[in-house]
């Protein structure tokens, strides 16, 4: 096994385990964190929907667990099968959760798992507040952080105030995070652009709409930043980073597809702020987006666990937020030094598409730098191939058919951005 030359010991005797809750195997941030221990000689093992995954086929990984889930499981189940697989690496892991289902999980049934898993300890209800689009926005406004003005309608009577209210373009989300996989009100952000573009859809909404309704940033106006970090249990920040997103997929909405570290000092100290007056312990992936117009930096997603392009940040002695963890919770010092500045991140099966759509946009993104300093790139890795050739594998599918369905999804992503009616989906 190769190992990482590093300047800080790890604790070689506790596994990692990857928590997943749904099914979405093509997951680049599993396979991130299971090749960042995995180097370290860290015993890696990794819930999977099956054993044809892409972070199934690494090198790294010391045990899969094979557990098909939808996301709709009762939690108490979920605990329990959890407590078996653990029981079966035998002695305590650290856990690494990759989705909000799991995040929660955790969270709630902490006092259950204690005994058999390693990982931070808060508040029980924190982790679904935050991953809550209408609980988040409440943190925010309680504790002074800006985010998009928001109305959370409790009827159609509401709706229709709005309607007639409102500045227009508004974004209509789901309001609760574990929605996309249960029921669904709306395909993840969409956009409409007249009230009577709203009041068609909410016809199909009941009687009470599970939506917020949100203010529109336009992307003209606009940039896309990112923090990811680790906060030990005082709710300091063992590890911090900062980054801006150049492109997503889908366009300016879904997942990071090519993204930069920015040093952001600014927006560092806003969030190590908020998380100390929140008390959240633990990894964290949020999303901001400064607006020009008024010069604020406004909070668009809390996502209280590790983000699938976390692996874009790393600092000089080697540390990212994963491994940050993994030291903090075995009881290690995690090595402070600065970011490193410049370093590219590039999803490759979706970054061509999504670099096609911003092309045709016009979209720019001014603090991204000129030239990178280095790639890290999601899939490919030559110490660990068989990850990308999974990947490959599974998303060009059984024959032509999924590249005909990201064609036609390119085409559509064009047509939207030059109509500027863009309905965009996202996933964990």
């Amino acid at each position: 096994m190769a190992r990482t030359s590093t300047s800080f010991a790890v604790d070689r005797t506790v596994p990692g385990l990857i928590v997943k809750i749904g099914d979405y195997p093509l997951h680049h941030g599993g396979v991130g964190a299971i090749r960042s221990l995995g180097r370290l000689g860290v015993p890696m093992y990794a819930i999977t929907e099956d054993r044809f995954t892409p972070a199934a086929a690494s090198r790294y990984l010391h045990g899969r667990c094979v557990w098909p889930t939808t996301g709709r499981e009762d939690p108490q189940q979920l605990a329990e099968v959890l407590l078996r697989i653990g029981k079966r690496i035998g002695r305590p892991a650290v856990l690494i959760p990759t989705d909000e289902e799991a995040a929660v999980l955790i969270g709630e049934y902490a006092d259950v798992l204690g005994d058999r898993f390693l990982f931070p300890r808060i508040d029980a209800c924190l982790p679904r507040r935050l991953a809550s689009k209408q609980g988040l926005h409440e943190l925010c406004v309680e504790h002074g952080v800006p985010s998009p003005a928001t109305a959370f309608p409790e009827s159609p009577e509401d709706i229709e105030c709005f309607a007639a209210q409102a500045r227009f373009p508004v974004v209509a989300k789901n309001r609760e995070a574990f929605q996309r996989r249960r029921h669904p009100v709306v395909a993840g952000t969409t956009r409409i652009a007249d009230p009577c573009q709203l009041l068609g859809l909410a016809r199909d909404w009941g009687p009470r709409p599970d939506v917020i309704l949100q203010e529109y940033l336009p992307r003209e106006e606009a940039e896309d930043w990112i923090v990811h970090a680790y906060f030990d249990a005082e709710s300091t920040a063992l590890s911090l980073f900062t980054g801006v997103k150049v492109r997503s997929w889908p366009p300016h909405a879904g997942m990071t597809a090519c993204a930069y570290v920015v040093d952001n000092p600014e927006l560092a100290e806003m969030t190590a702020q908020f998380i100390k007056r929140i008390g959240f312990s633990g990894i964290v992936d949020l999303d901001w987006r400064y607006d020009r117009r008024d010069g604020a930096y406004k909070l668009l997603d809390f996502n209280p666990r590790m983000g699938a392009q976390f692996r874009l940040f790393e600092n000089e002695a080697g540390i990212d937020v994963v491994r940050a963890q993994h030291l903090d919770l075995t009881g290690r010092k995690v090595p402070e030094a600065e970011q490193r500045a410049g370093r590219r991140f590039v999803v490759e099966n979706i970054d061509l598409p999504a670099m096609l759509a911003y092309r045709r946009s016009g979209y720019t993104t001014p603090h991204a730098p000129d030239r990178a300093t280095g790639t890290e790139l999601a899939w490919l890795a030559a110490d660990d191939l068989k990850p990308f050739f999974t990947m490959l594998a599974r998303f060009v599918g059984p024959g032509a058919r999924h590249m005909l369905e990201l064609r036609r999804a390119s085409r559509r992503a064009r047509a939207a951005a030059e109509s500027g009616a863009l309905q965009q989906q996202t996933r964990p």
